[in-house]
């Protein structure tokens, strides 16, 4: 696989993981026990800090792609593994 390739896939892993560590270790004003700012929401986080979201971001994509990177290699899921309907996919011998 190009290294182009991998880069892509990479930054596709790291994107998706945001969503995955955003909610981790939120605290709302409320549950910190500040003051509400005019307009602010309620579910607003306290106290955001995006050096250490991108840290875990950063690892948690990390991981994911070695695994990713470990199942391209060794072949341990293939779409042949997952074929639920029992049909040989189009072209396989």
């Amino acid at each position: 696989m190009k290294w182009t390739s991998l880069l892509a896939i990479y930054v596709l892993f790291w994107a998706f993981s945001v969503f995955l560590v955003l909610p981790w270790g939120v605290r709302t004003t409320h549950e910190a026990g500040g003051d509400y700012v005019t307009g602010q929401a309620e579910s607003a986080p306290h106290d955001f800090r995006l050096g250490r979201v991108a840290i875990r971001v950063t690892i948690v994509a990390s991981v994911l792609f070695a695994i990713f990177l470990l199942n391209y290699h060794f072949e341990w899921l293939t779409p042949e593994t997952i074929n639920v309907f029992g049909r040989r996919q189009i072209g396989a011998e």
